[in-house]
């Protein structure tokens, strides 16, 4: 039996109808950018394996910083105990993140983070003793698969078998160029019309969405509309943060800052599961109190895992080298030529770049959803290829490792190419 066969017949993976979806191909190794299926099959890994994996597959300076750490100390209980990579981890990222972050909390993934936040958010009215229950979010935005997550998330096929089971959230339009006011007057008429608690949004690019991106002023200007009136923010930088937008995180782009920032998927350079949610001093000192009810009763098992901590502090040490800011810069011209190039291309409805990200939306003869048969031909067509993209509806875009080499890129812009005259 292939590995392939033996996943079919145990396993269950996310995001699949397996009744209908092509069986899973089983990768045996990565390096760089490249990985290699079972059969030996060359694959360029276009959006980095979700985004976790900017530095490469196989980084010899991560996995000796979890070799080392795994020799020493593997794991041991956060609460009630510390350790040293804990305390490195917090130091370091205090020294990076926007200056109004002073406090660091563990957790494992995206979706716990953004949960540890909402539930914040929630709980710091509740020890002022005010009654703030909505948080505002989004239209089309995509926060994670744990409830409060997935309340704040947008996109309907992923939470409508849940609905009427959320707490409150109230949506409003993203202030792409030309409908800013829109989204303006909308939070503010949320604001005026219901007891909000928190404004949950992902920073510059929504990622799921299909990399919808808006300016940081419009985002200042909303941030500020909630500081008026003591609605607290919360930055979704699990996607965009360390590189992904050509600054280390989104808010770095934006003039007002929020009260947290919510962080994984990078952290670790994609090796292993760890998230962090920061928060202003403000808000610690709501739960910093003599009342023991007043404390955060969360936690995770493998909270302020020491070996992730060991590789988050690899991660962002490689991060910090010219060699890898260089290679944000070489990949973000690299995007801007290529969307020049097919910008007014006769399929091509738009093409947009930040930092690495860039995506293009292809014309369609109707309206495509997420997982719909134009995405289901051009990912066949690109898998096909050698080439790892996971196109939403009719939106392809790119989200590589920085160390993916200008040759590897022009393979992958190539293969779009052709991807755009097939449909």
């Amino acid at each position: 039996m292939t590995l392939s066969e033996k996943d079919s017949q145990y396993l269950w993976h996310p995001y699949t109808q397996h009744k209908t979806s092509q069986t899973p191909i089983a990768i045996s190794r990565g390096e760089g950018a490249l990985l290699w299926d079972e059969n030996n099959k060359e694959y360029i890994d276009a959006i980095a394996s979700w985004w976790v994996n900017p530095f490469g597959h196989s980084n010899k300076i991560i996995a000796d910083a979890i070799y080392k750490q795994l020799t020493t100390l593997e794991h041991v209980l956060f609460g009630g105990f510390t350790h040293e990579p804990a305390i490195k981890v917090a130091e370091k990222l205090i020294e990076i993140l926007p200056k109004n972050q002073q406090k660091i909390f563990f957790s494992d993934n995206g979706s716990t983070a953004v949960e540890v936040a909402i539930k914040v958010a929630l709980q710091y009215f509740f020890n002022k003793n005010e009654k703030r229950t909505t948080i505002i979010a989004f239209e089309n935005a995509f926060h994670g698969d744990t409830f409060a997550a997935m309340a704040a998330s947008g996109i309907s096929f992923y939470t409508q078998a849940f609905q009427g089971m959320f707490i409150d959230v109230v949506r409003i339009p993203v202030p792409i160029k030309g409908q800013e006011q829109e989204s303006f007057d909308a939070l503010k008429s949320v604001i005026a019309s219901h007891n909000c608690a928190g404004f949950i949004f992902e920073p510059l690019v929504q990622g799921a969405a299909g990399m919808v991106m808006y300016e940081p002023d419009a985002l200042a200007k909303l941030i500020q509309i909630c500081k008026e009136n003591k609605v607290l923010t919360i930055a979704d930088e699990v996607m965009t943060g360390f590189g992904k937008t050509g600054k280390t995180f989104a808010m770095d782009y934006v003039s007002e800052q929020p009260d947290m920032i919510c962080l994984s998927k990078a952290l670790t350079g994609g090796t292993i599961p760890m998230a962090i949610t920061t928060f202003t001093q403000d808000i610690f000192d709501a739960f910093y109190d003599d009342d023991i009810n007043k404390a955060l009763f969360h936690g995770h098992t493998f909270t302020a895992n020491p070996t992730g901590c060991a590789a988050a502090l690899a991660s962002i040490d490689l991060l910090q080298t010219q060699e890898m800011q260089d290679n944000i810069d070489r990949i973000n011209k690299s995007h801007l030529n290529f969307q020049k190039k097919i910008e007014n291309h006769s399929k091509v409805i738009t093409a947009r770049t930040l930092g690495v990200i860039f995506a293009v939306e292809i014309k369609s003869d109707s309206e495509e959803s997420y997982y719909g048969s134009m995405r289901t031909k051009l990912y066949n067509f690109f898998i096909e290829k050698g080439v790892v993209l996971r196109p939403v509806g009719n939106i392809v875009y790119i989200l590589p490792p920085y160390i993916m080499t200008d040759e590897q890129l022009q393979k992958v812009y190539s293969i779009i190419e052709e991807a755009i005259e097939m449909v």
